[in-house]
């Protein structure tokens, strides 16, 4: 690369990306990596500051931002993400290619970005996305960088660091537990909650019943379920400590494999996660009632993705598990779960 005056510069070839910074009103590209700079771009030129610019001579062993940006993309990028058709500034930018679950390998990321002259940046891991949702991107900081740098990443990084797990629609059993439910002396107040977050990633409700405080009876409903082959089910209500909040119990002696019954989350302490097979039970706090963001919100979009949770994944969440129930609610692009 070599430096040439702005005035020498007519029927010259850009070899980066100019910028334009108009503080407060716009920061972009004024002119395009090879851009064929004309008699008229030369007052533009000076007018951000610009009297020399730079025309790059390709050397052995040295890449342009452009090209090393491309290979990072390649090397990072699994499945259910796509990157930018035009690059920018010597940035590639990262977006969903599928509704689902970002997955981000946190220590894989932090090695490339440790090795200096090197940057991606992307949401945080866990986060639900929609398709095409910007979700990351990367670039090398010099405008030219030794190729050497680029070759010790692809070295390095053995595994894809970004993807998206795909969420798959799940048909689910609701049971619904409380006398004072069951009698009539109040109106359930679950199924709507419980319907509209379902219906959010596609899935549904296909029944719902409702229990008296009754252990067997919830522990039959259940095994009904499983009988039925719903793909998840939900139990709501009965999830204290109370002694006639027997839900837990029901759920603990129905033969599945308990996971967790409580979470480091606010709202959800009381949360439960158990597996039947394939099968995830979860029983749900009241709490989901009423508060908007809860412990459903984090964990039903890894169990639509098929993730099967392990007690160490609920407790990851003591990190980032207290919502903090703003007016403006951003959720899930908050510090909710983060």
């Amino acid at each position: 690369m070599k430096m040439i005056s702005v005035y020498d510069s007519v029927g010259s070839i850009l070899s980066h990306d100019v910028t334009q910074i108009i503080p407060g009103e716009f920061k972009g590209r004024l002119f395009k990596k090879g851009h064929i700079i004309k008699e008229e771009d030369i007052e533009k030129l000076l007018s951000i500051g610009k009297e020399h610019i730079y025309v790059w001579e390709p050397e052995e062993g040295q890449l342009h931002e452009n090209d090393a940006a491309i290979r990072l993309a390649n090397l990072v990028l699994g499945e259910g993400v796509a990157k930018s058709e035009e690059i920018k500034e010597g940035k590639v930018d990262f977006f969903a290619d599928r509704d689902g679950v970002l997955k981000i390998d946190k220590e894989e990321l932090l090695k490339l970005n440790t090795l200096g002259e090197i940057i991606v940046s992307t949401l945080h891991n866990n986060t639900p996305i929609r398709k095409g949702e910007k979700i990351g991107a990367t670039r090398v900081i010099p405008l030219i960088i030794e190729e050497e740098k680029i070759i010790k990443a692809e070295e390095l990084i053995k595994n894809k660091i970004i993807y998206v797990e795909e969420i798959k629609p799940k048909k689910c059993l609701l049971i619904t537990t409380g006398n004072e439910v069951y009698s009539g002396r109040i109106k359930d107040a679950f199924l709507p909650v419980i319907k509209s977050k379902l219906a959010y990633y596609g899935s549904e409700v296909i029944r719902q019943v409702i229990l008296p405080d009754s252990k067997e009876r919830i522990i039959e409903e259940i095994q009904k379920g499983f009988a039925e082959n719903v793909d998840m089910i939900i139990c709501t209500g009965g999830m204290s400590v109370d002694p006639d909040d027997v839900t837990p119990t029901a759920i603990k002696e129905c033969g599945g494999e308990l996971v967790t019954y409580g979470s480091p989350i606010l709202p959800g302490a009381m949360f439960l996660l158990a597996y039947y097979n394939d099968i995830p039970i979860l029983g749900v706090p009241s709490c989901a009632m009423y508060s908007k963001r809860t412990v459903l919100d984090l964990v039903l979009p890894r169990v639509l993705a098929d993730e099967r949770l392990s007690l160490n994944d609920i407790a990851a969440y003591g990190h980032g598990g207290l919502c903090l129930d703003c007016k403006v609610c951003t959720f899930p692009h908050c510090s909710f779960g983060k």
